[in-house]
């Protein structure tokens, strides 16, 4: 089947599956700039950020960013949809999580030239207490001169619009046993700044009036890459030499600016893992991942 540009049905799975096998590729070169502006934003002063230097794990999405013409901007802020992501109709769109396989023999450096060739593994429609959602899972594979450096199938949820009296799903109380841990309140400065390099117009992340009124969120919204960014900055922090092989990264709720959160982290008895978990000030579980070092 070959897809059209036409919103459709969300229910309607043949049309939406039209865009499974879909493909894109896109190339950049990493520069040095947003990898020292990133490090300032995370409190890092000790990143290395010079020619040769090893891209950091998760700092690969400050490249192959979203650079479409204003015209092409959707209503929340997104690139309109229907070229390469399928023209689902449901209004909110969050970032479910990610799967990434690092390639340890061949890292990716400050100055390589590099591609990513995407492609759509999936498109998967349910029904929940709140109305209906639609799974896109897409695969990055990110290759320098070398060959390829790392994959990544990232998981995005399309939900219904926000209404009054939907149902509030049960939060999940977080663990409290973390020998690693560090606490931060996110405020809209670092919002900012994560949005300006990532190239994110996402509305929930900048504007409140959206955020609260179309959304129905009761704050700004951190982003989910920026919170697993953060759990893997305190990976860093506690075992910098360990280098990582394989995360697996899943978002459970969302943290909103202005709330205090705090990044956990347990290393596993032989020291080749770790799980780690964010919890929002009212001890919930707000995003889980496991981690396997090489």
């Amino acid at each position: 089947m070959t897809p059209s540009n036409a919103p459709v049905d969300p229910k309607n799975l043949e049309q939406l599956q039209g865009w499974v096998g879909r493909t894109e590729s896109r190339n950049d070169e990493i520069r040095a700039a947003p990898m020292r502006a990133l490090a300032a934003t995370l409190d890092r002063d000790d990143a290395q950020t010079g020619d040769g230097s090893v891209l950091h794990p998760l700092w690969h999405w400050l490249f192959f960013l979203p650079i479409d013409a204003h015209s092409k901007i959707g209503p929340d802020g997104h690139p309109r949809r229907g070229d390469f992501l399928p023209p689902i109709p449901l209004p909110r769109r969050m970032w479910a999580g990610s799967r990434i396989t690092w390639e340890n023999g061949n890292p990716l450096r400050v100055g390589n030239t590099i591609r990513r060739d995407s492609r759509i593994l999936s498109v998967d429609h349910k029904s929940g207490r709140a109305g209906d959602l639609v799974f896109v899972a897409v695969q990055h594979d990110i290759h320098n001169a070398t060959g390829l450096a790392l994959s990544e199938t990232q998981n995005i949820v399309y939900r219904d619009a926000a209404r009054s009296g939907d149902p509030v799903s049960t939060p999940m109380a977080a663990g409290i046993d973390a020998p690693w841990q560090r606490e931060m309140t996110p405020d809209e400065v670092l919002l900012f700044r994560y949005s300006a390099l990532t190239f994110n117009s996402h509305r929930i992340h900048f504007d409140r009036p959206y955020a609260t009124d179309v959304e129905g969120y009761p704050g700004l919204v951190v982003h989910g890459p920026l919170l697993a960014t953060l759990l893997l900055d305190l990976v860093y922090r506690n075992n910098p030499a360990a280098p990582i092989q394989t995360l697996d990264i899943r978002a459970v709720r969302p943290s909103f600016a202005g709330q205090p959160i705090r990044m956990n982290g347990r290393p596993a008895t032989d020291e080749h893992a770790a799980s780690l978990w964010a919890q929002d000030h009212q001890d919930n579980l707000t995003m889980r991942a496991e981690v396997q070092f090489a």
